[in-house]
C-alpha cells in the first residue's frame, strides 16, 4: 500500500519540451517506480501556461481539481472545470493547460511513455 498527502510531496516546475508556455508545476503523488508502471500526479498551470502537443503510449485519465482549463485534440477544444474526468487513448495527440484568465491543476493518471507530436 501507499499512503501520500499531497501537501507533503515536494513541487517541481516542469522545464522539458513538453511545456509549451509555462509555468507548469508537478507533484508525483505516486511514482511508476514504486507501482511496477502507475503513475499519479498533481499538475497545475498558472494562467495561460500550457502543454505542446503530445500523445502518450497508454491511456491518460485527468481529472480537474481547480480553475478552469482546456483539453484538446487536433479537432476539438473543450473547456473543463473542477469535476471533469478526461479519457485520452493511447497514441491520441492532445494538448491540456490553463485558459488565459485562470490557473488549472488536474490529477493526472498513466503509465510512463510520452512523445511530442506536430
Amino acid at each position: 500500500m501507499i499512503v501520500n498527502q499531497v501537501k507533503d510531496v515536494s513541487e517541481v516546475e516542469t522545464k522539458d519540451e513538453i511545456v509549451k508556455q509555462g509555468p507548469v508545476m508537478r507533484k508525483e503523488l505516486v511514482s511508476a517506480k514504486d507501482t511496477g508502471g502507475f503513475s499519479v500526479l498533481l499538475v497545475s498551470f498558472g494562467k495561460g501556461a500550457r502543454l505542446n502537443f503530445h500523445a502518450h503510449t497508454y491511456e491518460q485519465i485527468l481529472y480537474v481539481t481547480e480553475g478552469k482549463g482546456i483539453v484538446a485534440t487536433k479537432d476539438e477544444e473543450k473547456i473543463v472545470t473542477p469535476g471533469a474526468v478526461v479519457y485520452f487513448a493511447p497514441s491520441e495527440v492532445h494538448w491540456h493547460g490553463a485558459t488565459k484568465d485562470s490557473s488549472f491543476a488536474h490529477i493526472c493518471m498513466q503509465k510512463p511513455g510520452i512523445r511530442l507530436a506536430e
